[in-house]
């Protein structure tokens, strides 16, 4: 949520269906945070290349036998 983060958080809020529960609103607030957080990162080069995160996985599969 860049800029006025209480407007972001408003806007948000009034896409939401009018019988969203809380939980729905404190969701629909968190996933966008960590999306603006991912997006953030990635702009500041902050992320692991595609190849290393296969490599990761296959050894983790690998050590838990699958």
């Amino acid at each position: 949520m860049s800029g006025n983060s209480k407007q972001a958080a408003l806007r948000i809020i009034e896409d939401l269906p009018d019988d969203a529960s809380v939980e729905d609103i404190i969701y629909a607030l968190y996933f966008r945070q960590r999306v603006d957080r991912g997006l953030r990162e990635s702009d500041e080069g902050r992320t692991i290349p595609h190849d290393e995160v296969e490599r990761s996985v296959s050894e983790w599969l690998r050590s838990t036998g699958r």
